[in-house]
This record gives structure tokens, sequence and C-alpha cells, in this order.
């Protein structure tokens, strides 16, 4: 698995990159990927378009990053296949999450 993340040129929007599976081996990577960025103080984007499975954990994760963020209302969930979709679907997460 793959963490990376993006800065926009306003520095207000953090984008991180998923590739691989997300799920519990990664919590390390993914949260030293938002919080190396003050608490509140960034929009958050989490682009899921190179990960291609995703479990419990990493819905624990996303809950996680959408307390850390500027508002718990703009973490955007982009780019997950079919799969991922229907998962964050039956979990309810499109009601937490911005699901695009």
């Amino acid at each position: 698995m793959s963490v990376t993340t993006t800065i926009s040129s306003d520095k207000n929007e953090v984008t991180i990159h998923m590739a691989g599976r997300f799920d519990f081996s990664t919590h390390r990577d993914f949260v030293s990927a938002y919080k190396e960025h003050p608490k509140g103080e960034r929009y958050f984007i989490v682009d899921l378009k190179g990960a291609d499975y995703m479990d419990s954990s990493a819905m624990g994760m996303l809950l996680q990053l959408r307390e850390y963020g500027k508002s718990d209302k703009e973490v955007r969930l982009i780019n997950g296949n079919d799969g991922i979709r229907e998962i964050l679907r039956i979990a309810n997460f499109d009601k937490l999450f911005s699901i695009e």
C-alpha cells in the first residue's frame, strides 16, 4: 500500500492518494499523511483511485480524519471503484462524507 499527499496551490486542501489495500497495515502512513498539517486548518480529499480493497479499519481511519479536518462536512472521498463505493454506501458513509 502506498500513501502519498499533494497540497493545493492555495495550501487549503490536502489530497491523500491511496494505492493498493486500504487496511490496518496503512494506519501509520495514513495518519502521518494528515497529521503533518495543523489540526482544523485544511480540507481533505482522499483519492481512492489506486485502492483495490478497503476494510473496516480503513473506515475508522476515515472517521478520525473527519474529526481532524477543517470541517467534517468537507472531507471528500473520490475515485473509489465500484466495490469500495458499495462498502461506503452500506456503511452510510455517504451521510458523513462527500463521495464522488
